[in-house]
């Protein structure tokens, strides 16, 4: 239906929906985030697993005061790097969960938006079928007034 009543609420939808598009990249871009911080995380983890791993192994070999304080420097400085990135994993999902959020506050006024416009649709739609009955009501009314004049008077005798 193009009716000239409803080119503010089709704006508003068309609104709605490019905001709630923008809703769902944003969001898509924190899963990303979110997904390679975790990664790395997990990588660091990992990393100062096989490190450990090697440490001991070479420190069984050979035991100095200078690798065992190089290996707890570099330990903590690792320690630090996925204590670092563990809080940027955790930043990364509170934006997630932030974008998840905005995109189900966009997807809802998207659905209100097109229920109101469905609603006018509708009353549209209502209100132009009791006009149009209206008129039929008229014309079949002036028809049968018509039938009635065209008709001789019969008289009583």
């Amino acid at each position: 239906m193009n009716n000239p009543s409803l080119d503010p609420l089709m704006a508003l939808l068309g609104q709605a929906e490019r905001e709630r598009d923008a809703s769902l990249a944003a969001m898509q871009r924190a899963v990303e985030a979110h997904q390679a911080a975790q990664v790395q995380a997990e990588q660091l983890v990992a990393y100062r697993g096989e490190y450990e791993a090697r440490f001991k192994e070479q420190f069984s070999r050979k035991s100095s005061i200078d690798i065992l304080q190089c290996y707890q420097g570099f330990s903590a400085r690792l320690g630090q790097a996925i204590d670092q990135q563990q809080n940027v994993a955790g930043h990364a999902a509170l934006k997630l969960e932030q974008a998840r959020e905005s995109l189900r506050d966009q997807e809802m006024r998207v659905v209100s938006v097109r229920k109101l416009l469905e609603r006018r649709v509708t009353e549209l739609r209502q209100m132009a079928d009791r006009r149009d009955q209206k008129q039929t009501d008229e014309f079949a009314a002036r028809a049968a007034w018509n039938n009635l004049q065209k008709r001789p008077l019969s008289s009583a005798a």
